[in-house]
């Protein structure tokens, strides 16, 4: 079942606002004639309202799915193994941990696919030593560098050969750029960064479990009706599996994608020097904040960092204000880690930071507020002027 529209039936609403308190996205409200609107831009169809309306005055209309699957004809765990310039990532290995705790709990199949040029088969063994059985390499010249569009339509042609009950992917820059553009392709449903997967043995429905509400609570997710079920998990939260010596299958799949009209051509993959930053797959990052102070005194972060061995993370603020570039921007709307350390300097700890580091192992917080929200997730925290506390403890390094 699909949700088609949400409305108010005016001649029953009599403006209680019951619907207005259970309403998590404070998309409604009650106008000036006492009766509720329903802002479109904020709902969500969630459907809360409906069920708390004591009148019976909202009606959501729900219509018949377009895909009608055989969920018996879908079996076997797939996995996608991201090749960043023709090196596997660490987070292709991550993957492999989730995916095989699912094949064996479900008594199935692990499946494994690579996209890239002309060489990318080099990576097969890695992936069954790691824990695929089956390992299928998607191998063009005009895949060296990622494509969402080409490499989603050569993920969709497999996928609709081999029918995986699963697909799951990092919740990296190439993962969400390309696992929801094949969602929709495919016409099945997706739940992106999530920190947990697990299935249900009898009925073979993934529980994919996320963080929502801006981290406040942890929500499981289910895809019942269609399938494969499709995931990307968070970097750096599943464990790298032990690496041994086992036997697969490695099948080359064919994809010619020339004959498939592309909306832009990659000419060229330019890596800037000093602004190159891996955060997912660094294990102590130093975050920067408004509290540093200026462009000049990023000096400081970045001295730190080279000390610890550390990747350079930062705020908005510290974006915004042009004092470092965007690729290191934790946060809802930047990257989402999960290192082993993160030291946050002069960042006060807004919920839109915190949903991007809260997963982190550790949490350093130096900042001089004493009631900045960032002491209240910090393992250990620093009340102070971070450019005196940050000399005293590279002294100590």
């Amino acid at each position: 079942m699909g949700v088609t529209g949400i409305w108010v039936i005016e001649e029953q609403c009599t403006g209680c606002g019951v619907c207005v308190d259970a309403c998590p996205f404070d998309a409604i409200r009650i106008n000036e004639e006492g009766i509720a609107e329903i802002d479109e831009e904020k709902c969500t169809l969630c459907g809360a309202c409906v069920d708390a309306c004591p009148f019976d005055a909202i009606e959501m209309k729900r219509g018949e799915s377009s895909v009608e699957i055989n969920k018996g004809d879908y079996s076997g765990i797939l996995t996608f193994a991201e090749v960043n310039e023709g090196e596997l990532s660490k987070v292709a290995l991550e993957m492999l941990s989730a995916g095989r705790d699912i094949a064996d709990k479900r008594g199935t199949k692990l499946y494994s696919v690579l996209i890239g040029g002309e060489g990318v088969e080099k990576h097969a063994k890695t992936l069954i030593n790691h824990g695929a059985d089956t390992v299928y390499y998607i191998e063009h010249k005009d895949l060296f560098h990622f494509h969402d569009e080409l490499y989603s339509e050569a993920l969709k042609k497999l996928v609709e050969e081999i029918k995986p009950e699963v697909f799951i992917g990092g919740a990296s820059a190439v993962g969400r750029a390309l696992l929801p553009r094949l969602a929709a392709n495919i016409q099945t449903g997706l739940t992106a960064d999530c920190t947990e997967l697990d299935i249900d043995t009898e009925t073979g429905n993934l529980l994919q479990t996320r963080p929502a509400f801006g981290g406040n609570i942890m929500a499981t997710i289910l895809t019942p009706n269609h399938r494969p079920q499709i995931a990307t998990i968070r970097p750096r939260v599943m464990p790298v599996p032990e690496e041994k010596d086992r036997d697969g299958e490695i099948k080359r799949f064919e994809f010619d994608p020339t004959p498939y009209k592309i909306s832009k051509i990659i000419k060229e993959a330019v890596i800037l020097g000093d602004e190159e930053v891996n955060l997912h797959e660094a294990e102590v990052i130093v975050s920067a904040g408004r509290g540093v102070g200026s462009k000049e005194n990023m000096n400081l972060i970045y001295e730190f960092a080279k000390k610890l061995g550390a990747a350079v993370g930062a705020s908005r603020a510290v974006v915004d204000a042009g004092w470092i570039s965007y690729p290191h921007q934790v946060g809802q709307t930047g990257t989402t880690v999960a290192p082993k350390i993160y030291i946050a300097c002069g960042i006060s700890g807004a919920i839109q930071h915190q949903v991007g580091m809260r997963s982190s192992d550790i949490i350093i917080a130096i900042n001089s507020d004493p009631e900045a929200p960032i002491f209240d997730i910090a393992t250990y925290g620093f009340v102070g002027d971070l450019h005196k506390i940050i000399p005293e403890l590279m002294k100590k390094l």
